[in-house]
């Protein structure tokens, strides 16, 4: 219903920040990295937003880029990961840092975030992994890999970005450009800054 808010940002605080467009002030619940990246009260801003609504709440999230909006949409889609969840593990991880440890069945990574335990981690894992492999043929990372290479972090890199929802053939140019050997956690920094800057 609400894709984003353009406005000014007249309050910020721990886990939430206000922006008023046309006269209304509208509360945002907000991640810890989206907090550090939000300029000064008083100036126009753009956020993302994602409305929750319950039988007894409306909630609207509010997150600073599109990649951390998608991450958090994957992240509650999981049973059993609400929105605290969802909120917590990206005030800890980059959504980089998510794909990451989700491409690598890295359970421990999503562990550090707060009230988030290893039985969640691995279920968040599990699903999430599940969901790549439905990935359509088209779009699958094996399409791009030449078949004498091994799969290396190039490779690993894309898998990981399609858990942010991006296909193989639209990020696949531009990880390319960047050093195979680099880690996969750079590749997938570089990638999305080039990404952001060519918008």
């Amino acid at each position: 219903m609400l894709y984003s808010l353009l406005g000014e940002l007249i309050h910020i605080e721990s886990g939430m920040c206000v922006i008023e467009c046309a006269g209304v002030g509208y509360k945002c619940f907000i991640t810890a990295n989206t907090q550090r990246k939000l300029p000064g009260v008083g100036t126009k801003t753009r956020i993302y937003t994602y409305l929750n609504v319950r039988e007894d709440a409306v909630e609207l999230f509010g997150f600073f880029t599109q990649e951390e909006l998608n991450c958090f949409k994957l992240l509650t889609s999981v049973s059993g990961v609400g929105t605290r969840a969802g909120l917590s593990i990206l005030s800890e991880l980059l959504p980089e840092e998510v794909a990451l440890s989700i491409a690598s069945g890295d359970s421990k990574m999503l562990t550090r975030a707060s009230g988030v335990g290893n039985k969640i981690a691995q279920r968040i894992i599990l699903e999430l992994k599940d969901k790549l492999k439905n990935i359509p043929a088209e779009s699958n990372i094996n399409n791009y890999v030449s078949p004498v290479q091994p799969f290396n972090n190039t490779s690993k890199a894309i898998e990981a970005l399609s858990v942010l929802g991006y296909s193989a053939s639209e990020v696949m140019p531009i990880v390319r450009k960047f050093d195979s050997t680099l880690s996969v956690e750079e590749l997938i920094r570089l990638c999305l800054k080039s990404m952001s800057e060519g918008k």
